[in-house]
């Protein structure tokens, strides 16, 4: 385009939005093309999100991250799905329901660790409780949450992932060492 703004001629384009097509010409070459020739179409790729552009899901109804199939012990979680794998050596051990924070506080998406566990946790800020929480990025951790039970998705966290079933992040808070992979995405 900087070319063309330099021969002084001016561009013409229209876009197709969810097509996904790109149409330009000149108006030089508007003037020379015969009505009946068709301009010229360019394909142009859908545009990436951030989650896309950063990692690739792995075909299938869990849709893991890559990012996740690595060895040892990976805590997955799919914003989209709203699921946490647990997944040892790239496979699937465990599945839980998981919610998220709101708006306001929104659950951080990136590749973390575990850096401190603690079975009966209490929020310092919210006075709520935690239990089987893993933290993972600042004070956002992977927890239980009788809120999440009792009402479903009607609402959120404050940044955390809550997890609904209380024997299930038991026997995954069991398992997870300090240190362990966590990966964050929308997929």
């Amino acid at each position: 385009m900087g070319i063309l703004r330099k021969l002084g001629a001016t561009v013409t384009a229209a876009a197709f939005v969810g097509v996904g097509a790109l149409t330009a010409t000149t108006t030089a070459e508007a003037a020379t093309v015969a009505p009946k020739v068709a301009p010229q179409v360019v394909v142009a790729p859908q545009q990436a999100t951030a989650a896309a552009s950063s990692s690739a899901v792995v075909p299938g109804k869990l849709r893991i991250d890559k990012r996740c199939m690595t060895k040892g012990r990976v805590l997955c979680i799919n914003k989209r799905t709203r699921k946490l794998v647990y997944l040892v050596n790239g496979k699937p051990i465990q599945i839980a329901d998981a919610r998220f924070g709101g708006r306001k506080t929104p659950t951080r998406n990136g590749v973390f660790k575990v850096y401190r566990k603690s079975k009966n946790h209490v929020s310092s800020i919210y006075k709520s409780p935690m239990p089987y929480a893993m933290f993972f990025s600042g004070g956002q951790a992977v927890h239980y949450s009788s809120d999440f039970k009792a009402r479903g998705y009607n609402g959120a966290s404050h940044g955390c992932v809550n997890i609904r079933d209380k024997k299930k992040i038991a026997w995954i808070f069991a398992r997870v060492k300090i240190g362990d992979k966590v990966v964050v995405y929308n997929g």
